[in-house]
């Protein structure tokens, strides 16, 4: 396999924790460490040991955000990743419009592979994947847990609510990344101090010809409700009749 491309998106991290905007317009950021999006570092350390088993020969990574998206990029290619690749832009996309930008790059790099997270952190969509596989025309594999390639055909298994579920897709393909897949290596400073040098290609999204105008509008954004307190029972009949008077029991 000539390439693999892995799709990254920039999201707050996920040990920061997350407040919504006064106004409930939106989910404040400033000030905020931001990430890689852990799925798809899960799909970099994986398209990493596929190149490093001599199956691929170059990882290219893609993403689409602000121009401080770099910073991702630059951790990803601090990883191992050979050049990165950064559709500029300032607003935030849908599923769909995503999947448009990423097909156009597709088309242009001809991978054999494409690997992205099963669901980005901030919105949990889980829909690009697949909506870039149905746009390839391509066949998919999601939520992977297993991955081996062989020749031309990628085996991937799947963690299904009746145990594991196991598909054979013909290359190129689609595979979004499961949690239990493996677990992305640390980043030294040397790599860190290398990947200055690796190269990262910066496209305006308006070169790319794609529709990516929203389909959809957020009324509103609100936080959850604050958790209740317990309540302790003595005994059965005293929790049978606590659920009986919330409605739980008939």
């Amino acid at each position: 396999m000539q390439k693999i491309i892995v799709c990254l998106k920039r999201v707050v991290d996920y040990n920061v924790r997350i407040r919504v905007k006064p106004d409930g317009s939106g989910v404040i950021t400033e000030g905020l460490k931001m990430s890689i999006n852990p799925f798809d570092e899960i799909a970099l350390e994986e398209a990493l040991r596929i190149r490093e088993q001599g199956k691929a020969q170059e990882v290219v990574l893609v993403s689409i955000g602000p121009d401080d998206a770099q910073q991702q990029l630059r951790t990803g290619l601090a990883m191992g990743a050979d050049r990165a690749i950064l559709v500029q832009t300032s607003a935030e996309l849908e599923p769909l419009a995503a999947a448009r930008v990423l097909r156009q790059i597709v088309s242009r790099e001809q991978p054999g592979l494409v690997l992205l997270g099963k669901q980005a952190i901030d919105d949990d969509c889980n829909q690009t994947g697949q909506m870039l596989a149905a746009l390839w025309n391509r066949p998919q594999a999601t939520f992977a847990s297993r991955l081996e390639l062989d020749g031309t055909v990628a085996t991937v298994t799947r963690e299904v609510d009746a145990g594991l579920e196991v598909l054979e897709v013909d290359l190129p393909a689609v595979v979004t990344t499961d949690l239990r897949l493996n677990e992305p290596r640390y980043v030294k400073l040397p790599d860190i101090m290398k990947a200055k040098k690796k190269p990262i290609e910066i496209l305006a999204i308006e070169s790319l010809g794609v529709d990516v105008a929203p389909v959809l509008r957020v009324i509103r954004y609100e936080a959850p409700a604050a958790r209740s307190r317990g309540v302790m029972v003595k005994n059965v009949d005293e929790l049978v009749g606590a659920l009986h008077d919330r409605g739980f029991l008939a």
